[in-house]
């Protein structure tokens, strides 16, 4: 276990022994699944108390960094963060900036549409035919009368994490399918009675299509009249309603 150890000082010292073996997981120097030194072995390294040295400890399984296990071959373990873990923490954190911050609607359309702007000569040029079917199947789903609303919105996510994918990349296809289950639904719930199905359709069949040409400068144009609709949807909802 390769840790380097700074001067421990008196106060907070669980905290500062947490950290320490946090910079040391998040900078590589603990690997996933990797066995911690025992609670008598990190006490004498850090010269406090085994009490300490647990309580750090709790901190680290608290932020889901490590985990307890029992037996003869057990101890505290390094956490693998699988990337729907990751995912799903990024969407809280996400949902929790915008609505505890009051970030402005226009700033998070904004935020979305440029995030999938970024991806798309990637998803032009990598989308495979599975991926180009899900897209497919997704507008189908939107343009069945029986889908109701809700389904609407969980369809439109799923439409936009599936070109995430064909990005082939998977940290941009994480960040951003993470962006679209953050900022989508908010979106879609709060234009949804104001907007056009059809035409939302049309806007995804016409990306589906640029995609399946590999033609990323038209995916992009289709794209840029997908947020000016919902730029266009947004200015409406700020308009008073007629008494």
């Amino acid at each position: 276990m390769a840790i380097e150890f700074e001067t421990i000082r008196k106060e907070g010292l669980s905290v500062q022994i947490a950290n320490a073996i946090r910079d040391a997981i998040l900078g590589g120097r603990l690997s996933g699944e990797e066995k911690l030194p025992s609670e008598a072995e990190l006490a004498e390294r850090f010269g406090v108390s085994r009490s300490t040295v647990r309580e750090a400890l709790k901190r680290l399984a608290a932020q889901n960094l490590i985990r307890s296990e029992r037996g003869s071959s057990g101890g505290a373990f390094v956490n693998r963060l699988t990337w729907e873990e990751a995912k799903a923490d990024l969407v809280t954190t996400t949902r929790l900036l915008i609505g505890m911050n009051g970030i402005p609607f226009e700033d998070a359309i904004e935020a979305r549409f440029a995030l999938e702007a970024a991806a798309l000569p990637l998803a032009a040029k990598n989308a495979t035919d599975s991926q180009l079917s899900e897209m497919r199947r997704e507008i189908g789903c939107q343009n069945d009368p029986a889908t109701n609303d809700e389904d609407f919105c969980g369809s439109d996510v799923r439409f936009h994490s599936a070109i995430a994918e064909a990005s082939g990349n998977p940290l941009l296809a994480f960040q951003l399918s993470a962006a679209f289950e953050a900022m989508q639904p908010l979106m879609n719930m709060l234009v949804y009675r104001l907007r056009d199905r059809e035409r939302i359709v049309r806007f995804h069949r016409a990306l589906a299509d640029a995609l399946e040409r590999q033609d990323g400068s038209l995916a992009a144009a289709h794209l840029e009249e997908l947020w000016a609709y919902t730029r266009e949807l947004a200015a409406q909802r700020r308009e008073p309603r007629p008494d």
